[in-house]
């Protein structure tokens, strides 16, 4: 199973560390346990590959994250065998309690209902939550701690520290009233057949410490786990291509580079993040500025809470946090910042249509989540440049909460030239991009590449609408109106939720301000928009150049 692991994900791509770091420990479950009768939760589903291959996926396993492939997750409609979708983490405990306790209620007490929750996902409150009702519940339950010190970065904090000088007779579960037993090696397949054989004849619910290494098996991803984290696909397994570097920046390049410029220039700048430290850019910051820049572990709602204490006191914070993880930690943005009008930056990574991670990870909803709340400010940079400057701009004017979202991958403009100084710090405003008559093209955030591009493509058909740079959702820009007095046609693009996003705000605008404009607002529908890469999925949405062009001529030609 690791070799097919190791030659499956370097030939396609995908998650890698976490997956061979549970390979004993997956065949051992199967071996042992009556699944998929038995309730088998994996708590991040990023370690599930090898339960895949066991539970008769093994011959379809090449299109992984692929359009119409497996799932990168477990997910409940491609198999019986996966017991509960998880994208993200520190869910599973809660899962299986639940479907302990309706196991319970039908008077099922032989089912088995496992969870394997990395030592990274117990950061989270949720499973602490789950914890504490675990412990008194009285169901068949089993919690498999699978213990490796690392989530994609080093884990932090108290925890991580506990599991590391763990008292197997006065630790945090024996304490809630959990039997415990060990640490165990992970990686002693007879050893964890012995355990578990053992543990499937109790009933009550129990705690299987384990202790494996994150890229087991494979010596580069032992010794650099982040990196060997997930990986893109080599042309040849057995001798793989070194990657150029590309020139071209990504946007959480582009962060990352600020946030260390903006410290360097102010003291009183700082960064939040969960668990996310090189995936969001903010490792450099926190290289230099150990004091300054803080890794809560995989916490959103603490994160949130804890920036927004930072900003009471008088310190700029940046908060960096993933899209789809944002809505982990709504009502603490709605009461803690929104409502009190903290200056919390929140940056806002991997926002819209995030390619081969998927629907769990898709940053799909954060306007249509944010554009109600009060005081809050909702901007998107166009470009890699525009990013540093609203950095730039709102680290010394933010009033209030701000919201910068942009998305995964290459920055859409020039490479920044970091010796100089940020051209222009003003305030983000609505930019005309390219003018034309009738029809006008208002393109939020990062679709003005393919806007622009379609742009080219309608003019060769004979259409000259404008295309205008949005750079705001909320508060919409101030010459609005004289837009809405020239234009009688508008069309709205935008990387998210159609449904109560940006569009939807330029048409709540259109009719209460007394304006007759048809509008016809561009985004992703309202059902769950399954894994592709970043391209396939803007073209089955008709949100790629060529859509654009033929939506325009639709409804406006």
């Amino acid at each position: 199973m690791r070799n097919f692991i190791i030659e499956s994900v370097l030939t396609h791509g995908g998650h890698f560390a976490a997956n061979l770091g549970v390979v004993e420990l997956t065949v051992a479950l199967h071996y042992v346990f009556n699944t998929p009768d038995d309730r088998l939760v994996w708590d991040v589903g990023h370690q599930a590959y090898g339960h895949k291959i066991l539970t008769g996926r093994r011959t379809i396993f090449h299109t992984i994250r692929k359009m119409g492939g497996l799932s990168g997750f477990p997910k409940m409609d491609e198999s019986d065998y996966d017991a509960f979708g998880t994208g993200h983490s520190s869910t599973a405990i809660s899962a299986i309690l639940g479907m302990a306790a309706a196991a319970k209620l039908d008077g099922n007490t032989n089912r088995k209902h496992i969870a394997v929750v990395g030592d990274g996902a117990l950061t989270a409150g949720q499973a602490f939550e789950g914890l504490n009702n675990l412990s008194v519940s009285g169901t068949n339950t089993l919690l498999i701690l699978n213990d490796n010190n690392i989530g994609i970065d080093p884990n932090t904090g108290a925890i991580n520290r506990h599991f590391n000088t763990i008292n197997s007779e006065n630790n945090l579960f024996t304490n809630l009233g959990l039997k415990y037993s060990g640490p165990i090696d992970g990686h002693d397949i007879l050893g964890l057949v012995n355990e578990l054989t053992t543990l499937k004849k109790e009933n009550d619910p129990r705690v299987l410490h384990i202790k494996t290494i994150k890229g087991k098996g494979f010596p580069e991803a032992e010794q650099e786990q982040t990196k060997w984290h997930s990986t893109a696909k080599y042309v040849k397994i057995e001798d793989p291509l070194v990657k150029q570097e590309t020139k071209k920046l990504k946007y959480q390049d582009v962060f990352g580079h600020t946030l260390l410029e903006l410290a360097n220039l102010n003291p009183k700048i700082t960064g939040v993040t969960p668990a996310m430290p090189t995936g969001s850019g903010m490792l450099k910051a926190m290289e230099a500025f150990p004091n300054r820049f803080f890794d809560v572990g995989i916490a959103e709602q603490h994160a949130v809470t804890f920036a927004a204490g930072l900003a009471k006191e008088g310190y700029v914070v940046f908060c960096s946090l993933y899209s789809t993880f944002l809505q982990r930690a709504l009502d603490q943005v709605i009461h803690d910042v929104c409502i009190q009008n903290l200056p919390v930056i929140f940056c806002i990574d991997r926002a819209g249509n995030v390619g081969d991670d998927g629907p769990t990870h898709h940053g799909m909803f954060d306007i249509s989540m944010l554009l109600p709340l009060p005081n809050i400010t909702i901007a998107a940079p166009s470009s890699g440049k525009e990013l540093r400057e609203m950095m730039h701009y709102y680290s010394i004017n933010a009033k209030g909460p701000v919201v910068i979202r942009y998305p995964k991958g290459l920055i859409h403009g020039n490479t920044i030239d970091w010796t100089l100084a940020p051209a222009d710090v003003k305030e983000p405003k609505i930019q005309l991009v390219s003018e034309g008559n009738d029809i006008a093209i208002l393109s939020f955030g990062t679709m003005l590449k393919n806007s622009e591009e379609a742009l080219k493509l309608l003019k060769s058909k004979g259409l000259t609408p404008a295309l205008y740079d949005m750079k705001l959702a909320k508060p919409l820009a101030k010459d609005l109106n004289a837009l809405f007095k020239t234009f009688t046609k508008i069309i709205t693009i935008e990387d998210g939720s159609a449904v109560g996003g940006f569009g939807s705000a330029i048409n709540q605008y259109n009719s209460e301000n007394g304006f007759l404009a048809i509008i016809k607002m561009l985004g992703f529908p309202d059902e769950v928009i399954e894994h592709g890469t970043t391209e396939e999925l803007f073209a089955k949405f008709g949100l790629d150049a060529d859509g654009i062009t033929k939506s325009v001529i639709k409804n406006f030609s």
